[in-house]
């Protein structure tokens, strides 16, 4: 038997990821200076793109699919006139279009991509067609059809206008291409546009003025690594923009046994995040016709207690 290489760290890591390095790149150099066994991300955040990159270690994994679910909110930066072929500047020119926008223009157009939107995904992503990656069609010179999904833009903030492009903060659904939302935009507006930088501000109530980058995390490892452990978010903060509820001792060993809870109040259907009445996070339930189903359990251990920071 194999043993298990590296410590049983649990909890969430907010990490400033930098541009140039994959969001995988990010995960493995955390692991390896928490020498943490076991770690996964909330979903990829493009090189090009820097950031929040929530990154889940030990019983945190667990609930990771929480994070990716969560909305996002969004800085980009979109140069004016001109389209590529990948919704980016690192893509090759397609197209070059005069720019003649004007502040109404321009509100009109992101009045337009505010809300409820069907967008096609770019070929340029992880996407999966017939289990292989689009972006691997698309550098073979590929091209399949992508349906339309539906996402949700719920706010669009224009932060800069000039000649040569603009600036927007973003607050979006799961599922959201920018680069296609700011090709879209420069549709709209006759011109054409692509997306020149990309950061990443907030995942659910996690927001990036929290997180640490890898050279900080580095600095920490080399003069205390065992201080490393004080980064981590617990798992319950890191869920805080979900509904939650509260079990008393009794209920609460029932659902850690894998047992459907019927509570003498009402349940919104739905995931919850369940915690006992002393605070200590249990793990995830979904709410189904009145009853508390087990989905997403955790270890009762002692770094899994609720914080009672402004996270929580």
């Amino acid at each position: 038997m194999r043993r298990r290489r590296g410590r049983a760290v649990s909890g969430v890591l907010l990490l400033d990821k930098p541009t140039g390095v994959s969001s995988n790149q990010a995960l493995q150099t955390a692991r390896r200076l928490l020498n943490a066994a076991k770690a996964g991300h909330t979903g990829t955040l493009d090189p090009l793109a820097s950031g929040l990159l929530p990154l889940c270690f030990g019983e945190a994994t667990k609930v990771s699919q929480f994070l990716l679910g969560a909305d996002k909110t969004y800085r980009a930066s979109a140069r004016l006139g001109v389209t590529t072929s990948t919704g980016d500047s690192e893509g090759e020119i397609l197209r070059e279009r005069p720019v003649v926008v004007t502040a109404a223009s321009m509100a009109a157009a992101l009045a337009a991509h505010t809300g409820d939107l069907l967008q096609v995904p770019p070929m340029y992503s992880a996407l999966k067609h017939d289990g292989e990656c689009l972006y691997a069609l698309a550098r073979r010179g590929e091209t399949v059809e992508r349906p339309a999904r539906p996402v949700h833009v719920s706010r669009l903030d224009l932060l800069r206008l000039d000649e040569t492009g603009f600036d927007v903060d973003i607050d979006c659904s799961k599922g959201t291409y920018v680069r296609s939302l700011i090709e879209d935009i420069g549709e709209a507006l006759g011109c054409g546009a692509h997306m020149t930088a990309l950061r990443r501000l907030r995942v659910g109530a996690l927001d990036v003025g929290q997180a640490l980058t890898l050279e900080s995390l580095r600095t920490i490892a080399d003069r205390d690594p065992q201080a490393l452990d004080a980064c981590l978010v617990p798992i319950a903060a890191a869920l805080a923009h979900l509904p939650h509820l509260e079990l008393d001792p009794h209920d609460a060993a029932s659902l850690q046994r894998g047992q459907a809870l019927v509570l003498g109040q009402p349940l919104t259907d739905g995931w919850v995040a369940v915690f006992t009445r002393q605070q200590a996070f249990v793990g995830m339930a979904e709410a189904v016709d009145g009853r508390l189903l087990p989905r997403r359990l955790v270890s009762q251990q002692d770094d899994l207690v609720a914080p009672t920071s402004d996270l929580a």
